[in-house]
């Protein structure tokens, strides 16, 4: 079954490390939608993610690459993923509506996650061969 990435834009709130007035709430709803992701066998991980001052970015622009410690820019950040399952990209897209967000401006990108056989003839049988066999080492690691 295809994989998706929801991928929930971050806000000023998020970036200011603080959480909201009505966290509890919040964090309720939040958990009784974890909840049914994964009763319905769809959720396949998912996190949040701290503000981006306490995070960095190595850039592959220079060798060696170079490291920029955040704040970064509102505008190119991520607060947070889901990795699901779905048949389709609209059943994934029902899935990201039916996040507890409310109006308060959250914004979610749903992405369709790449695979073997968006590589054409560049993975070849060799590189199938390898990468199933990391999926199957890191199920086991996962266990």
């Amino acid at each position: 079954m295809p994989k998706f990435a929801l991928l929930v834009r971050a806000t000023a709130l998020s970036e200011s490390g603080k959480l909201p007035p009505d966290a509890s709430t919040l964090l309720t709803k939040m958990t009784a939608y974890n909840a049914l992701l994964l009763d319905s066998g769809v959720l396949l991980a998912g996190d949040g993610l701290t503000a981006s001052s306490r995070g960095a970015r190595v850039y592959f622009s220079s060798s060696p690459p170079t490291v920029k410690k955040g704040p970064f820019d509102l505008d190119t950040l991520v607060s947070g993923y889901w990795m699901i399952q779905a048949k389709d990209l609209d059943e994934a897209i029902e899935w990201a509506k039916r996040i507890p967000f409310g109006t308060d401006d959250g914004v979610v990108e749903v992405r369709p996650v790449t695979g073997p056989e968006d590589f054409g003839e560049h993975m070849t049988e060799e590189l199938k061969a390898k990468d199933e066999e990391l999926r199957v080492r890191l199920e086991k690691q996962q266990e």
